[in-house]
């Protein structure tokens, strides 16, 4: 298996026309094995170059609303009254780490992202 490391711009984009064409490889197989290094190859050179930040608490809260078709009522099991919901998506009312504990446990919705709140 002949890999060589990422180094530009070229080296990234043909490497993933080439995950492309693998990635119906069967698991086990020799081009299954090089999907999989090419596809960790690949995540390192994202992290390093394109790093993604995690969305704040507000856009994460109304994400994982729609993902889950949540209703306020659904969050005001974790948050406190419907009106007190409402202040947090206005981001007048910062979340309580109560409230970041219930939104995570429950919802599923990155503590990480629940903990960056705009001042």
């Amino acid at each position: 298996m002949n890999i060589k490391p990422i180094k530009t711009e070229q080296d990234y984009r043909s490497t993933l026309v080439e995950i492309d064409g693998l990635m119906h490889a069967e698991a086990g197989t020799v081009e299954g094995d090089r999907l999989d290094v090419l596809v960790a190859l690949v995540e390192a050179c994202e992290r390093k170059h394109y790093p993604m930040e995690l969305p704040d608490a507000v856009p994460a809260i109304e994400y994982g609303m729609e993902r889950g078709g949540l209703s306020v009522q659904d969050l005001a099991t974790v948050i406190g009254r419907p009106n007190r919901v409402y202040e947090v998506l206005r981001g007048t009312r910062p979340l309580t780490l109560r409230m970041i504990a219930g939104l995570h446990e429950v919802f599923g919705i990155p503590a990480e992202s629940l903990l960056k709140q705009k001042r």
